[in-house]
């Protein structure tokens, strides 16, 4: 029997994490399984690199469920653990692009993350 390497603990940045559980069940289900994907090394089939953010490091999942999107944005550019920086419900009908507010807030969480992360690893 081969042992398996153990998940990257998940940090909650802001809000995301009560953000996340204010969202419809199947929703919540979804991302709970895309960020335990990204917590054992892997992604999910609906996982992709966020635009403006250079590296694949920062994440989005894309989830349309009863006429509404959700998006789910965490980050696997650290070592030591997955970082999720934003939960949220999409409400910009001008196409697919995230708002400003939304990315100016997942920057800024961003540079949360790497301070936590930096002091993670003393």
């Amino acid at each position: 029997m081969e042992s398996r390497p153990s998940l990257k603990p998940l940090h909650w940045v802001g809000s995301s994490k009560r953000d996340l559980l204010s969202l419809p069940g199947p929703v919540v289900d979804l991302f709970g399984f895309a960020l335990y994907l990204a917590q054992d090394g892997k992604k999910h089939e609906q996982a992709k690199p966020l635009r403006g953010f250079g590296s694949a490091g920062v994440v989005e999942v894309v989830e349309d469920w009863d006429r509404s999107t959700f998006r789910a944005v965490y980050t696997v550019r650290f070592e030591s653990a997955v970082f999720v920086l934003h939960v949220f419900q999409k409400k910009s009908k001008r196409g697919a692009a995230t708002p400003k507010a939304d990315i100016d807030l997942i920057r800024e969480r961003l540079k949360a993350a790497e301070q936590i992360a930096k002091e993670l690893q003393r």
